[in-house]
């Protein structure tokens, strides 16, 4: 709430829906501030992040060179796992649902292969 409370007014709609859509999609994430920044987790472990900057949000956790994104990532500007939606722009809700929602079965696969 901290975080997203030092930005302006139409960031901070974007950014609580964006809060939302992540929640929505695995409700069972668990919050917390890592890098100086909202990180959402799963079973202890990191799931997706996201930072607010001057023209952009920055959403960290993007599975680059994996097939089944390649098309849908191409859109946007970044860096190895990392989207830059500018607030020019309308933000693609169900890209971050299916990312959010890969992430968190491969979260699950991992937990579950430690178990044994």
């Amino acid at each position: 709430d901290e975080y997203i409370s030092s930005f302006p007014d139409d960031v901070r709609k974007i950014m609580n829906q964006l809060r939302r859509t992540i929640k929505s999609a695995v409700p069972e994430v668990s919050e917390k501030i890592s890098y100086n920044m909202p990180t959402f987790t799963l079973n202890g472990r990191y799931l997706v992040y996201f930072a607010g900057w001057k023209n952009h949000i920055a959403f960290y956790g993007a599975p680059r060179g994996n097939p089944e994104f390649d098309e849908d990532l191409s859109a946007y500007e970044s860096g190895a796992g990392t989207l830059q939606f500018p607030y020019i722009k309308p933000i693609p809700w169900d890209l971050i649902i299916k990312i959010v929602k890969f992430r968190a079965d491969e979260n699950r696969k991992r937990s579950d292969s430690k178990k044994y």
